[in-house]
């Protein structure tokens, strides 16, 4: 479906307005002091290059890695507002975001520029159809969370909101996610090898030698000096490990193994295949033209000494354990692994069993602790807290993951307690909403003094998933200072439908030369998901048929197109 010429009009304008807030955002993120990883200490030990200020391994349970540039954020009793989520329509049940009557826009220059608010209309995908709340014009900066007030008991409704929120672009929304990883990088640790692998390189390797260090054999044969035929020398030739220094006179052959030093002044290796001895004679004839040089691995033809093998911000993956343990290190510096708290909220969820008598099981719980493991983080076992805002506030100012991820309770609702009890403790609202079909309840906030982020996700399972994916992932990228992965975009090989308005993510799978979009893709849903090899990212008013979109890869999906995903 493709929008009318008014619908296209106004769509651009709200673009642009967007794009002003996003700018605004990042530009107060930009502020804070940004900082690369802090500078590692030189060891002094063989095969390590360090720089001063890296942390001494701390063991199995490095101490949190120490942010260099801790955000900002108002008294408590300052004049601020916070922007959560409008409501989504389709089989998501609205989720009503507010924002206290008395709250004042931190960018109040940017609220008025906004214009009128826009009228949300039914979402057209095939998840189904609810009528959408009236929301103003999406895209704007970080708020601060109102001046702390009474929690809300156990059980008890949180406190009545004034009127609906701004949401965030999606695309502006994971920008300002990875700038703020960005900006709060953690602190270099020399990890030894066996101990490397999975985080990232805060250091270049660079080479400490050249490789090989000396010229070896690439092949089991005869090492020869000269023209031949040659005279075969006696002994037991040269073994890799145990090579002689010594010259090879010309027209002389000595056997020699794989990865053996050559002696001084050879001219080439012949393979024994390629090679017939005369032993009644004592020479060594060549089947084959000898050319100089063959099967020799002259020193340095991988690298010199100095130059750069990995870059900053490369993984370490089994091969680069090994290129480094080649080139001489026993130790890298890296970035700790990103630590992750998952708190899940919700007094109707089991742990165990059939779904029974108004109660549901937990599958967030199980899917979210795999998936940041898969995206480099190490993350706690997560913690069900229930419907008890004392328990979710205990939780969040007694943490000291990197990164919080609650699920549920972003919303409104009676024992909705994640905006009370983040005002409560001071915490700096960021995003609150993000223009995105399922999970625009989402948030994005970071705790006080210099305390770790923490996103919220709804508690539907795939818009919990869009959550993830929009805010959670780049934000650990930005911490861990991973790259990025390539853009791609491929075309969908059927109309999708979308909201008028908002980016919708939709489950999709490789077939031959397009992508297929998968049903069962409600916000409540995980069928849809469980097959895809990745998400579509559908602009408002949806795609025709042979249009390209943008592809968000899953992380145990193959990362090349037109390929069957696999895990691994």
């Amino acid at each position: 479906m493709t929008p009318h010429r008014g619908d296209a009009r106004e769509a651009e304008e709200r673009a642009a307005e967007e794009e002003r807030a996003v700018e605004q955002a990042l530009a107060l993120v930009a502020r804070r002091p940004q900082a690369p990883y802090p500078p590692p200490e030189r060891s002094g030990e063989p095969g390590t290059r360090t720089e001063p200020g890296v942390h001494p391994d701390p063991g199995p349970h490095p101490e949190p890695g120490k942010r260099t540039g801790p955000g900002t954020h108002t008294e408590p009793g300052a004049p601020t507002s916070s922007a959560p989520a409008q409501g989504d329509p389709g089989p998501e049940a609205p989720e009503p975001g507010c924002r206290p009557p008395d709250a004042v826009s931190r960018n109040a220059s940017a609220s008025a520029d906004a214009g009128p608010a826009d009228t949300a209309s039914a979402d057209a995908g095939p998840a189904g159809t609810a009528p959408a709340d009236t929301a103003p014009a999406h895209g704007t900066g970080p708020t601060h969370v109102p001046a702390p007030a009474p929690a809300p008991a156990h059980g008890r409704s949180a406190p009545p909101h004034a009127h609906r929120a701004r949401a965030t672009a999606w695309d502006g929304a994971r920008a300002l996610a990875e700038r703020l990883g960005r900006t709060t990088p953690l602190a270099a640790h020399r990890l030894p090898l066996d101990r490397a692998l999975g985080h990232v390189l805060a250091e270049a390797v660079v080479a400490l030698t050249d490789l090989p260090s000396f010229d070896t054999s690439a092949m089991d044969g005869w090492v020869v000096a000269g023209p031949g035929p040659w005279t075969v020398r006696q002994g037991e030739g040269l073994l890799a490990g145990r090579g002689s220094s010594e010259p090879l006179p010309d027209g002389h052959a000595l056997r020699i193994a794989t990865g053996a030093r050559l002696p001084v002044d050879a001219t080439a290796v012949i393979r024994s295949e390629h090679a017939r001895c005369d032993e009644a004679k004592g020479l060594l004839h060549a089947t084959r033209d000898v050319v100089p040089g063959q099967d020799i691995r002259p020193r340095g033809q991988e690298c010199r000494s100095g130059d750069e093998l990995l870059p900053v911000g490369t993984v370490v993956t089994p091969p680069v354990l090994g290129l480094a343990a080649a080139a001489g290190y026993d130790a890298l510096v890296a970035v700790p692994r990103p630590r992750v708290d998952v708190f899940v909220l919700g007094d109707e969820l089991l742990t165990a069993g059939l779904p029974r008598e108004g109660l549901i099981r937990d599958a967030l719980g199980p899917m979210l602790a795999p998936w940041l493991r898969s995206l480099g983080a190490e993350v706690a076992e997560p913690r069900r807290l229930g419907d008890d805002a004392d328990a979710l506030r205990e939780a969040l100012v007694t943490s000291d993951a990197d990164l919080i991820l609650t699920t549920g309770g972003t919303a409104a609702g009676p024992v909705d307690h994640v905006h009370p009890v983040l005002a409560r403790i001071g915490a700096e609202l960021l995003i609150d909403g993000v223009a995105v079909r399922p999970g625009h309840p989402m948030l994005l906030a970071r705790l006080p003094d210099g305390g770790p982020c923490l996103v919220g996700l709804p508690g539907n399972p795939l818009a919990a998933v869009s959550g993830l994916l929009t805010l959670a992932e780049p934000l650990l990228r930005g911490i861990a200072g991973r790259p990025a992965q390539d853009r791609y975009r491929a075309p969908v090989h059927e109309e999708v439908h979308a909201h008028p308005h908002d980016t919708r993510l939709v489950p999709v799978v490789h077939r031959d030369d397009s992508m297929v979009p998968l049903h069962y893709n409600g916000p409540a849903m995980l069928r849809g998901i469980a097959a895809a090899d990745g998400l579509a990212v559908v602009p408002p008013g949806g795609v025709r048929s042979g249009t390209e979109v943008e592809i968000l890869d899953l992380p145990w999906a193959s990362a090349s197109p037109w390929t069957e995903g696999c895990f691994t």
